[in-house]
């Protein structure tokens, strides 16, 4: 007897239940890098304010925060495909509260690095590794607009999230606003994560046959370091990431004194929102495209603004240098995730899309240290943008090369349902 085909699953159905997936995402990107990525200059700030502590002492743990963060989000994929979605979002969700809890209540400079060490946990669960790992189980040919609509929580969580910290902050202190966030963080994504998150949907019909003999995690990150498409992509997007979080930490001291203050702050809140509209934009064609030669363009769009930023000083191009910068800098943490879907083996994009995005953050936690200090040994700013052309130019001519032929080894359903039959068949005669 014939075996019964996977039911079809439509993901651009409005009512299709991976939509309400991408909604907790949203939330979750929201807390995740309103708290633990963007929340870090308030922490700096407020810390230094309230105990005296060095600028280096508080950024050291910072450091360490991020380089943690990375060994930890090796280690998602498989925390997933272990433990299910549901635990591993909770997981995080509680973690993250926690470290909000812990960093309002430090006193002692060895309870920030504590704190930190929370807030790494909480980072690995709620960041760009736990959103794609998730998206990734219920959404197949539309995993690109998927990811860039929740990623968007990110955005949303410097632009809002940040104000809001900050006017808590005003009002009631330090640590009450923090523990007022982390009871936020509880009370609105708990209940949401375990009525909405449930088991996802087999979207290929197969998996039960790829169970049979498993790869295991360290076999597929072994085989990942070899394979020269695999490390064009992330060597490209860690040098370009480098580039990226480097000069955005230090942009508003750049503009300061070209510009001014005030319109130094207009150029970042236009960057940021330029972010945005370029992931809603990008999502609703990134599923059809190149995303090799996307990727490229995107790089060298960076870079051409960087050259402008250094070389004109005219406070409208300087905003307009931003703008064009910003239309990419939300894409570039969703594009890894998609050439991997469309390059390797489905069944190993947790644990490559993890392995991925460490190595990333591995990377990035010393762009603002580096270009700092190039700016220290130089005497202003144009030797680091400069680097940091050089760097997005290197990334653009790296992503090019794809290493061979596809590595994508999953067999088609329809393709392994034909199989079946045909051996059905041939049993019964």
């Amino acid at each position: 007897m014939d075996a019964p085909s996977p039911p079809a699953i439509d993901e651009s159905s409005f009512r299709y239940e991976g939509w309400r997936i991408v909604a907790v995402c949203f939330l979750l990107a929201t807390f995740g890098w309103g708290l633990g990525f963007y929340g870090q200059s308030v922490y700096v700030a407020e810390l230094q304010r309230a105990h005296g502590w060095s600028a280096s002492l508080i950024s050291s743990g910072t450091t360490f925060f991020y380089l943690f963060g990375a060994l930890l989000v090796v280690f998602v994929g498989e925390a997933i495909r272990t433990y299910g979605p549901r635990r591993c979002l909770i997981a995080g969700t509680l973690a993250m509260s926690a470290a909000a809890v812990a960093i309002g209540a430090v006193r002692e400079p060895w309870q920030l690095y504590l704190a930190d060490a929370v807030l790494a946990f909480g980072w690995a669960g709620t960041s760009l590794a736990m959103i794609t790992n998730t998206i990734s189980l219920w959404f197949d040919q539309k995993r690109g607009m998927a990811i860039s609509l929740a990623l968007n929580g990110a955005s949303f969580g410097g632009i809002a999230g940040v104000p809001l910290l900050v006017t808590m902050i005003g009002h009631v202190g330090f640590a009450r606003a923090m523990f007022a966030a982390a009871g936020a963080m509880l009370v609105l994504l708990v209940p949401v994560i375990l009525i909405v998150v449930g088991r996802p949907p087999d979207l290929h019909g197969w998996h039960a046959a790829t169970k049979a003999k498993p790869q295991s995690s360290t076999q597929i990150r072994k085989e990942a370091l070899r394979d020269v498409g695999f490390l064009t992509v992330t060597i490209a997007f860690a040098l370009v990431l480098f580039a990226q979080v480097g000069f955005i930490v230090h942009l508003i001291s750049f503009l300061d004194s070209v510009i001014g203050r005030e319109r130094a702050a207009i150029a970042v809140a236009v960057l940021t929102a330029m972010a945005v509209v370029g992931r809603v934009l990008f999502s609703m064609v990134i599923d059809r495209l190149n995303q090799r030669l996307a990727s490229a363009l995107s790089f060298l769009s960076q870079a051409a603004a960087l050259c402008v930023v250094i070389n004109l000083h005219n406070d409208y191009v300087l905003i307009a240098a931003c703008a064009v910068f910003g239309f990419s800098v939300g894409n570039l943490i969703t594009l890894p995730s998609l050439i991997v879907q469309r390059e390797f083996d489905s069944a190993s994009f947790g644990v490559l899309i993890s392995l991925n995005t460490a190595i990333n953050q591995v990377t990035y936690a010393f762009g603002p240290g580096v270009v700092g200090f190039l700016r220290d040994v130089s005497g202003g700013y144009a030797l680091p943008f400069y680097v940091c052309i050089a760097l997005e130019v290197t990334a653009a001519a790296l992503i090019m090369v794809r290493g061979g032929a596809t590595r994508r080894k999953t067999v088609e359903p329809v393709k392994l349902l034909d199989l079946r039959r045909l051996a059905g068949r041939e049993m019964a005669s």
